[in-house]
């Protein structure tokens, strides 16, 4: 049987996560601002959400149709068969987003969705109120331009809660943002990867997940689990095939690293539920006495912005310090997400590309150092 649905992601990812759509063997149908829709079969609902590591939900597409007035949301999401999912006594909440859209208010909004879906199902069967005592369906509309897409979630918890961080730093980079900077990092084998201000190790171990071929969802449950329609059997075969895609051996080999040893604590305690610390070192240092050791090494760091720890003028001075010391470190290429918008400036280097990335409602950009001026100025002289 094929089903529709819709991958949400942050701004940005849309291709990372139409490639993973892609090599899961689904069709992708359209895509738009922060979500991806595509085709596939019930597995669809178990793999994808066990080894997505950009999206950060999957829903299941019930319909789309216009809705310029609560009349139309009303009629068109009565039109659809919640029946086929939600049984008489199951709970079915209502929430969603309204985006240059006549139907503005996200209150009346679900008031509407909500008591088409009770209409509907009063009809089939033959009940004047509903308990909802039993499994959550978690109704979730998304209307733009006047176009209204009426979605059950699949997920449950966030994808990006992977169940490996029990806790994060002060400032903690969410994890499929993390995945999604290591992977534009291009980490390799022969090369060191190095996160020296790690934090709680996200970057590290999203890294460290992506070498050895393992799922992020691997670990953890999903709303669809419970539903009779998909059901455990299906997660239990997609857990096994992803398990079987595991490497059992790699060659890979990365640093976490930061000068509080209070996050290195938390780091070590991230790492080993992740099931990582064979592959990421963690440990005490400053980022600025990082030294080549005559390996070829890349530098991935998510440095405090001054937004949410320290304060705008030290983190300015990191920046500065961090421009000079890395420029010492000969080949190695380095990438930095930062929240601030003078980073270059302050760096002492313009960029070789630049890459807007979110972390959650946070807009950042991707400073990508690929080549070092000063190796340039030596072998000229």
């Amino acid at each position: 049987m094929t089903l529709n649905y819709a991958a949400a992601c942050l701004f940005g990812l849309e291709g990372m996560v139409g490639r993973e759509i892609d090599d899961l063997g689904y069709k992708r149908t359209e895509t738009l601002d922060g979500r991806v829709y595509f085709e596939g079969d019930e597995s669809a609902a178990a793999r994808f959400n066990i080894n997505t590591r950009f999206a950060e939900r999957l829903y299941l597409l019930l319909g789309r149709f216009d809705a310029p007035s609560f009349d139309a949301l009303f009629e068109g999401t009565k039109a659809l068969c919640w029946e086929k999912y939600i049984g008489r006594d199951d709970a079915f909440p209502v929430k969603g987003h309204s985006i240059k859209s006549a139907l503005y208010s996200i209150p009346d909004c679900q008031k509407i969705v909500k008591k088409a879906v009770v209409e509907r199902l009063k009809s089939r069967y033959r009940l004047e109120r509903f308990p909802e005592t039993g499994k959550k369906y978690q109704i979730e509309f998304f209307i733009l331009n006047d176009s209204a897409a009426l979605m059950l979630d699949l997920s449950g918890e966030p994808l990006h809660k992977r169940g490996y961080r029990k806790e994060g730093g002060m400032a903690p980079l969410r994890e499929t943002t993390a995945a999604a900077i290591a992977s534009l990092a291009r980490p390799r084998e022969e090369v060191l990867f190095w996160d020296p201000f790690c934090g709680s190790g996200t970057i590290a171990i999203e890294a460290a997940l992506m070498m050895t071929g393992t799922a992020p969802g691997l670990n953890r449950n999903f709303a669809a689990e419970s539903w009779p329609f998909f059901g455990k059997e299906l997660f239990s075969r997609a857990r096994e095939e992803a398990k079987a895609a595991i490497k059992k051996e790699t060659a890979f080999e990365c640093f976490a690293s930061d000068i509080d040893p209070d996050c290195i604590e938390l780091a070590k305690e991230n790492i080993k539920r992740a099931g990582v610390s064979d592959i990421v070192k963690p440990f005490v240092m400053d980022a600025l006495k990082i030294e080549t050791g005559g390996r070829r090494g890349t530098i991935v760091c998510n440095p405090p912005y001054g937004e949410r720890l320290w304060t705008e003028e030290r983190a300015r001075e990191l920046y500065r310090d961090m421009g000079k010391h890395f420029s010492t470190l000969g080949r190695w290429q380095i990438y930095i997400l930062t929240s601030c918008e003078e980073f270059e400036s302050y760096y002492g280097r313009r960029a070789d590309k630049v890459r807007p990335v979110w972390n959650g409602m946070l807009k950042c950009g991707y400073y990508q150092y690929f080549k070092n001026p000063e190796i340039k100025n030596t072998e000229k002289r």
